[in-house]
């Protein structure tokens, strides 16, 4: 059985100071600090610390657990600590306190052209981003095949990436990202997939690639996405998680915070 549970997660990111750079302090650091003092509606809670360092607390006393079978929504404004928690879920960012426990191997997908290759040829970069998503290599053999056949790049998979377009590289990024089934998959924004003459049978793709999935996780800040794709939703502010259930009951609690100015 897929699991993930987070408990009492904290994250915080500290803007070191040195004194010495006074310039930088007065125009960069001084600023920050009144902030901290300000209500804010992005970003984490911001405060000072006994060194005079700024903190941003991007994750603050987060618990939740996520079961087979859900399919959750994280939404809340820019910085409210949605890609934190993917990030955390993904044991990219260690928390300051707290513990996170993941059972079932997990699919992140961040960034999909980033870190690409562009002097490997695009049967190359099926290999090694096969291999770099955990693969092995009798399932980036298997897959190599119907990779190139879904993304209809023909010829061009023997040229080096340098040679694609934009369109191009997100169609054979998105190719080799859904060509295996996750347990957990962890989305931060819904994919896109390139030039309009693609975008049907991506869809079509990526519908049977969440449904296929054991646990989604997605942060997104399109309601619809949630209404789509999902069975529960998750509201951050500030990092702090204000409230969790059903996506239409979350998603009013969110709307009503925005009329609010809140």
């Amino acid at each position: 059985m897929y699991e993930i549970s987070l408990d009492h997660v904290k994250v915080d990111f500290t803007v070191y100071d040195r004194r010495s750079r006074s310039l930088r302090d007065a125009l960069l650091l001084n600023p920050v600090r009144k902030l901290a003092a300000t209500p804010h509606h992005v970003g984490g809670q911001l405060r000072v610390d006994r060194a005079g360092n700024t903190v941003v607390s991007a994750l603050d006393d987060v618990t939740l657990r996520l079961v087979d079978g859900d399919r959750v929504g994280l939404i809340g404004h820019n910085g409210a600590g949605k890609t934190t928690i993917l990030r955390v879920i993904a044991q990219i960012y260690e928390p300051m306190s707290g513990t996170v426990t993941v059972k079932g191997e997990m699919m992140p997908i961040f960034g999909l052209t980033e870190g690409m290759d562009i002097d490997a040829t695009g049967y190359e970069t099926i290999r090694l981003r096969g291999l770099m998503l955990g693969r092995s290599r009798e399932q980036v053999d298997e897959t190599a095949g119907e990779i190139a056949a879904f993304t209809e790049l023909g010829d061009y998979l023997h040229m080096p990436l340098r040679t694609y377009s934009s369109g191009m590289l997100v169609r054979l990024a998105f190719g080799i990202a859904t060509a295996v089934r996750p347990e957990i998959l962890l989305m931060d924004e819904v994919i896109g997939a390139g030039d309009a003459a693609f975008v049907d049978r991506a869809q079509a793709r990526l519908d049977s690639f969440i449904r296929s999935s054991g646990i989604m996780v997605v942060a997104t800040h399109n309601v619809d996405i949630l209404k789509k794709w999902c069975n529960k939703a998750i509201l951050l502010r500030n990092g702090k998680l204000v409230a969790e259930g059903a996506v239409a009951a979350v998603a009013a609690v969110h709307e009503r915070l925005i009329a609010s100015g809140n």
